[in-house]
């Protein structure tokens, strides 16, 4: 999903740079419409990443504070190995969500330029 939103920004800049130029083909209305509906696929996904990404980050600090305060070593060494394990996925997550949250800006922001462009101001 990281790349497509790249790829998608990508092609939404060129159109702004298009629509800047004045050498647009297509209907500007029709890629605004079209961009809506990809902006809303991304905003879906987004929010399924941060929750996924919230319940690692409560899910890791859990194992972590489990692991700390356990002095059995029966309980206190798997919750260490699974706090590093929830460790190494959540670094991932953060990380897809920050690709996600600021595609996603982006996209807002090139957006609002090919909408107003040229209206007066």
């Amino acid at each position: 999903m990281g790349k497509r939103i790249k790829n998608y920004v990508k092609v939404m800049m060129n159109f702004a740079d298009e629509i800047r130029k004045g050498t647009l083909k297509q209907n500007k209305e029709e890629i605004l419409r079209e961009m809506l509906v990809q902006i809303k696929f991304f905003q879906h996904e987004r929010l399924i990443h941060l929750i996924v990404t919230v319940l690692f980050a409560f899910l890791t600090i859990f194992t972590i504070a489990c692991s700390c305060f356990l002095n059995n070593p029966s309980y206190g060494i798997p919750f260490c190995v699974l706090s590093v394990l929830c460790l190494a996925l959540l670094v991932p997550y953060i990380h897809h969500y920050y690709v996600l949250e600021n595609g996603v800006q982006k996209l807002y922001e090139i957006y609002d330029e090919i909408r107003d462009f040229g209206k007066a101001k």
